[in-house]
Order: structure tokens, then sequence, then C-alpha cells
């Protein structure tokens, strides 16, 4: 939607205008493979409050083009032959009736809530008096959801299907046929005096009634998040219906221009737009390498994790072998992979024969040889190093020399790994997120030594088991977990100051985080947090230091000597009863709460900018060298709030640039603590203007 279109469409109504009494009907279609792909992103990033007056003319213009289609007094039909998000359903909507192709493949949607922004070309306007308030809030506004022709047609907001392309056309052109006499066919529902909006409006005493559970259901679904698309979009739909469509309209474009204006959407475009399409495009992938699909895999370790891995595998079309140590280990792997499927199955997205094709692409196996011939072995063990050493010595003496070596380790720096391989070149870091088959990250370590074919070929594999790829150097913990280490650190050390736990929790939900930090610490146990901090103290006695033990890590030692040592063992921070949800354990507050209190703000703040400091310190580390990995791998991987558009982005982004990002993060040193202080590197990049986006 940019201005060869703005030019063109304009050109088009105004002959079609015209020319109206010569034509029966217009129809609307597309040369391309898409209908419409929606507006361009590029401008709408760039809108400021000084252009926020410009871009509302802009917006209005563009609504203008479109209203006169639906008032040309001749029936006018939108042919939906490929995907139409955004913009696409924007412009179907202003037809009288719309015709799609019958492809599963094709979606129709309105995704700007995921980009912090609002459909503000008539799509809440239009579709609220389409389908209701509540349907079209639930059903397309609020989650963006993105459907096929089948479903937007059950829907209500595609008219009819036909089974080919080459039927679109033909079959538009007999509809305006049929209609030709029909003087309603070419009038919109709301252009008729008495229309009324389904399902009521606020003036209706019984949607009066429900009203108030739409925001509060709102609340509760973002968990207080201050996210404000979603905020947005139902006020410009309770708001709108009351009045006239034009003045529904202009409503309309106000809150776009606002969300477009604002810091949030800026954020959000810039990761789930320009960041995504880096990532997908190969931008991260070594250049000179010819991709190699593989065709199996072997996978060491039948765990939880290690059978995660291998359902994704099998289920993208890759053979597995699926070794453990015993039978019933093995076996037990491969039953995981039954599951998942069978629930696929039960609601219908997947038939039994696609199940169990999937399953009988997983082998499970005791054999030390079975992974001979493989493409690639992913090594899925206990976070142990003398274990991986071990693994590896058998995996190296039966695979060949072009296998692929990777270790699936969220902490365990690769470069020490590599040590035990005869192909350090070869061999290269896979840190997958549990529950694998939901996660869609997967963060690649290079080490000192792998090779760019190892680094090509691992993207390769993550993307062909559709996941996200981002690269990262090496490191103990890498980037991921070193940086979730720091928030739920926080977290403890926070309730180790007496601040009470139901606040502690509390404003990292309302701060955007998809979890709170002392329900993630019990997630991956208070064991795991002392194994890691193990070895991190090992490897500084090993240069002749001493890291210093805070609140927080003593309140997690005590918490393991009192037997709570997470979720997996039965009671940790939280009890988790058998016939109910988990709550705080209410000695919390008995052994470490001392009525401490902060600005709720600070909180928040203490959060967001431990991670972020943590991340420039992966910068200033090299273990981090884009900005795109940094904001993908922290929403992705570790639940970074995604409206700020991940940690790189918060940081440039922040009010004031990254000027008032340090000085906000000197206001909580001297408060809370040096470890909020920006370190020297961090202050230098700043004061030339160049942060982490160009590191």
């Amino acid at each position: 939607m940019n201005e060869t279109y703005k030019v063109a469409m304009g050109e088009t109504i105004d002959r079609l205008e015209a020319e109206r009494d010569d034509i029966t009907g217009v129809v609307l279609t597309s040369a391309k493979k898409t209908f419409f792909a929606g507006g361009n992103l590029t401008d709408l990033q760039s809108v400021t409050q000084e252009t926020a007056g410009e871009f509302f003319e802009e917006i209005e213009g563009i609504k203008s083009q479109l209203r006169r289609p639906e008032q040309l007094g001749k029936p006018v039909v939108a042919a939906i032959n490929g995907a139409a998000l955004g913009g696409g359903p924007e412009i179907a909507l202003a037809t009288h009736h719309r015709i799609a192709v019958d492809d599963p493949k094709v979606k129709l949607g309105l995704p700007e809530v995921s980009l912090g922004l609002l459909p503000g070309g008539g799509g809440v306007t239009r579709l609220v008096r389409m389908l209701g308030i509540r349907e079209a809030l639930m059903g397309w506004l609020l989650q963006g959801q993105q459907r096929t022709p089948a479903a937007a047609l059950d829907k209500g907001v595609v008219d009819q299907l036909v089974a080919t392309r080459e039927e679109l056309v033909p079959a538009a052109k007999q509809w305006i046929r049929e209609h030709k006499d029909d003087e309603t066919a070419a009038v919109k529902p709301w252009d008729v005096k008495g229309y009324r909006i389904p399902g009521g409006t606020p003036s209706v005493p019984k949607f009066a009634m429900n009203l108030p559970a739409f925001p509060a259901n709102l609340r509760k679904t973002l968990k207080g998040a201050p996210t404000k698309s979603p905020r947005a979009i139902m006020s410009a739909a309770v708001e709108g219906s009351q009045v006239d469509f034009d003045t529904a309209s202009r409503i309309e474009s106000r809150y776009i221009t606002e969300l477009a204006a604002g810091r949030e959407s800026t954020a959000m475009i810039r990761a789930f737009f320009f960041d995504m399409q880096t990532i997908n495009s190969g931008k991260l992938r070594p250049a000179g390498v010819e991709k190699r699909p593989v065709a199996k895999i072997g996978v060491i370790g039948a765990g939880m994790m290690g059978a995660g891995i291998a359902y994704s595998a099998a289920m993208s079309g890759i053979e597995v072998i699926l070794k453990d140590v015993t039978e019933e280990g093995a076996a037990k792997g491969k039953s995981y992979s039954e599951k998942l499927p069978a629930k696929r199955v039960e609601r219908g997205k997947m038939d039994r024969a696609k199940a169990d094709a999937v399953l009988a692409r997983i082998t499970p196996s005791v054999d030390v040889a079975d992974p001979a011939g493989v493409d690639a072995v992913i090594e899925a063990v206990f976070e142990d190093y003398d274990l991986k050493k071990k693994v590896f010595a058998e995996i190296e003496a039966v695979v060949g020399p072009e296998t692929l070596l990777c270790s699936n380790t969220s902490t365990l720096p690769i470069t020490s790994l590599r040590g035990f391989s005869t192909r350090p070149k070869d061999f290269i870091g896979l840190h997958f997120f549990s529950p694998v088959d939901k996660m869609q990250l997967v963060e690649i370590i290079r080490g000192e030594q792998t090779g760019d074919e190892a680094a090509a070929r691992a993207i390769d594999i993550v993307q062909q088991i559709r996941k996200i790829p981002i690269v990262v150097g090496d490191g103990r913990g890498f980037y991921t977990s070193r940086v979730f280490g720091t928030l739920i650190l926080e977290g403890a050390t926070a309730l180790a100051e007496g601040i009470d736990p139901q606040f502690v929790e509390r404003a990292a939900t309302q701060a955007g985080f998809p979890a709170p930090p002392l329900a993630m610490l019990d997630e991956v146990s208070l064991t795991l947090t002392q194994h890691i901090r193990a070895e991190a103290d090992k490897a500084a006695a090993a240069e002749g230091k001493t890291l210093p033990k805070g609140p927080g890590e003593q309140l997690i030692d005590t918490m393991v000597e009192l037997g709570r040592k997470g979720r997996a063992s039965g009671a940790g921070l939280y009890d988790y009863p058998a016939d109910g949800p988990k709550v705080l354990w209410p000695e919390l507050r008995e052994r470490w709460g001392k009525g401490t209190e902060i600005p709720f703000e600070d909180l928040q703040d203490r959060y967001l900018f431990i991670m972020a400091l943590e991340t420039a310190g992966c910068f200033e580390d090299g273990v981090l060298t884009d900005a795109v990995s940094a904001n993908i791998g922290g929403i992705f991987g570790i639940g970074f709030p995604p409206h700020t558009g991940g940690p790189a982005t918060f940081m440039t982004n922040y009010e004031g640039g990254s000027a008032g990002f340090v000085a906000r993060a000197n206001e909580l040193a001297d408060t809370y603590g040096e470890r909020f202080r920006p370190s020297a590197w961090l202050t230098e990049r700043v004061a030339k203007g160049t942060l982490v986006d160009e590191a």
C-alpha cells in the first residue's frame, strides 16, 4: 500500500466513476501470487510525533478511495486468488461480494496487532458492522488470526469459494450478471437507513450489561502487560459502533495514527517483520556454502529434550535414530512422540496416516553403531562435561567424516566441549528450548574453531525442522541462558530484599513477561541454577577469581536445603497441590518478608534493565554480533516482552534513545546496586552514538 498503489487505485476509481453508466460491475483481483500483502511497513516505521498529522491525512485519503467503490452504485466483487493480509482483507471488505480460491495454503487475516498497530484501512470499522463487536474482536482483530478461505467463509468474511484460481474471475462475473438488476447488491448494509450492528452496541441494554467484561477479559489475556494496540483496537471498535460509518472511520484513523507514531509499533515492526525477514532470508547464514538438506539424523539421549528434537525432525520428514543407554529409555522417548500426533489427530489437525508416518520415522535404539550413516548427530544428554565427552567419543567412532556434530547444551562453552572432538571445525552447539515441540527458537553456538560450513549446515537443519535460528558466539551460558539467568536471579534477589512475593511476580507479568521470575525459577529448578553457578565458580577458580554470592543466590541455597528444589520435585517457591493450581509458598513471607516497598515501575525496570545490560555485555564479549539475534532470541527464547522489540531495540528505542537508557540504568544502580551500572564499553558506545545496532 505504497505511493504507486495509491496513484493507481485513485486513477482506476476515477475511471470507474466516469464510465459508471457503461459498466455492469467490477471485479477486483490480482495478477500476483498474493492478493495483497498490506501496508508499507518501512513508511509506517518512520512515522513520528512530528509527522503524525501528515500520516493521519494520508490514511484518510487511502480510506476515502476504498469508500468510493462501495458507493459506486454498481456491484464490486473481490476475487481473492492468494494471501490477503493486513491491507488485503481491508480492500476486499470494501467490495460487495468476496470470492476466494479454496486453497488451505492461502491465508486471510488482519495481523496488525502483532506489529503494535491496528487495521487502519477500514478493517475495524467494517468488520464491526459486518460481524458485530464481539465476533470482530475475538474472531479477527485482537489476536490477528490468519484463517484459510474455508474458515473465513465460515466466519462470514468470505461469501463464496471456488475450487481453482482459473474459476475465480468467471465466478465473479457470473455473480455480477446474476445481481445486475438487484439494487441491494451494490449497497453496503450499513449504508441502508436503520441498519443495526449484529449483537448490539453500547446503546442496547443487553449488550451494555456485558460490555464491562470486554476490557476485563482483555486485561486477563494480556496479564496486565502494557501492550497498547489491543486496547486501541477495542476502543476503536466500541467507540466506532456508536456513530455513523464515516465518523467511525475517522476514529479508527486517529487510533492508528497514535500507534504508528509511538515507540511500541516501531519496536514491534522492527522485530516481527524486519528482524524475522533478515533471519528467514538467510542473511545470518555464512555466504558461499551450498545448502545441504538432511535426510537422517541421530539424536543421542531420549529424555524430554531429545524426544522433542526427534519429534520435530520426524514431523519435517527426517528419519531419526533416537538412542539411549537403555531400551526402556529409548522406548519412553519414542512414546513422547506418540502422544503429540495423537492429540493432533484427536483435534482433527492431522490424519491418522500422517501421524503413523511421523512415528515410523523414529527408530529407538541402544546400539552405539546405529547412528552410522546419519547426516548429523545431535547430542541431548545431561549438562555434564564428562558425560558429553564420553558420548562424543562413541559417536565419532561410528559416524562418517561428513556428519555434522551438534551438542544441545544451554550453558557449557562449545569451545571447551570441542576439545574431545577430532573435527572441531564440524562441531557446533544447538540450544533447543523446552518443550521443543512448542518453542520456536534454536540458538546456534559457534565455537572458536567452528567452520562456516558447519554454521551454515546448522542453520539449514534448524530451518528444515521449521524453527527460528539465531547465531551467537561462545561463552558460558552463551546468550539466552546467560541473560535469562539474570531475570530469575533478580526475582530471587527482590524476594530476599523483603519485597512481597506477589509484588515480585506481578511486576514482571505487568511489564510484559509471559511468566513471572519465581515461577520460572521453579520451572528450570533451583538445583539446576545451583549447578550452573557451581560450574561458573569452577571456571572462575581456574582463573584465580572468586565470584561473590548475592542475596538471591543465598535464598536459592536455603530453599534447596529445605528440600524445595522446584516444580519437578513437587515443591519450590510455589506449592503444587494435586487438586488445584500452583500457589506461592506461604512461608516465603514469613522467612523473607520485611514489608520492603519500592515503586512498582522500579521493579519492572529492574527486570528489563538487568536483562538488557547483560545483553550489552554479550555484545561486549563478542557472544552477540548482531541486533537481530539479540532481539529474536530475547523474545522467542527467554520471554523478553514482545512490545519492546527485544533487548537490543529496548536499549536504542528507550525514551531519550540510548542515552536515556544509560541515564535510567545509572539511576537504578544508584538505588539498587552496581549490577545496574553500565559498563565503560557501553557508556563509550552510547557517547559515540552506536550502542549495539552497529555492533
